[in-house]
């Protein structure tokens, strides 16, 4: 990833969460989405089973969500304007967050077998 793609410079484990984020903010199981303001609020964080959690029909290893317990990583979202809540109760994905792209979904998402 080039500085162009990443203007905010995230870190791979900033971008990895955010990535794991935007993808449960389009499943309504884990988010709403406001229609006045665009942003998703996260109802949810998937819990891991084994090695791996759910996000709707797509599978991740659970070492791919480390940033979710991990309070400096909310803090850097908050702080360069993606997310904003209350680590660890509440997250809302700004719509700069859901459209910031982290090229790393489809390194981080594999279909389901269960």
């Amino acid at each position: 990833m080039n500085a162009r793609s990443n203007p905010l410079k995230l870190n791979p484990l900033q971008l990895r969460t955010l990535a794991l984020l935007q993808e449960m903010a389009r499943n309504p199981e884990l988010a709403s989405i406001d229609p006045q303001s665009g942003e998703a609020l996260l109802t949810q964080i998937p819990h891991p089973h084994g090695d791996h959690f759910h996000i709707g029909a797509k599978v991740v290893a659970a070492r791919d969500a480390s940033g979710f317990a991990n309070p400096s990583v909310w803090a850097a979202l908050e702080r360069k304007g993606l997310a904003r809540g209350q680590f660890p109760y509440a997250l809302t994905l700004t719509v700069a967050g859901l459209a910031y792209d982290t090229s790393a979904a489809g390194r981080l998402l594999h279909g389901a077998d269960h």
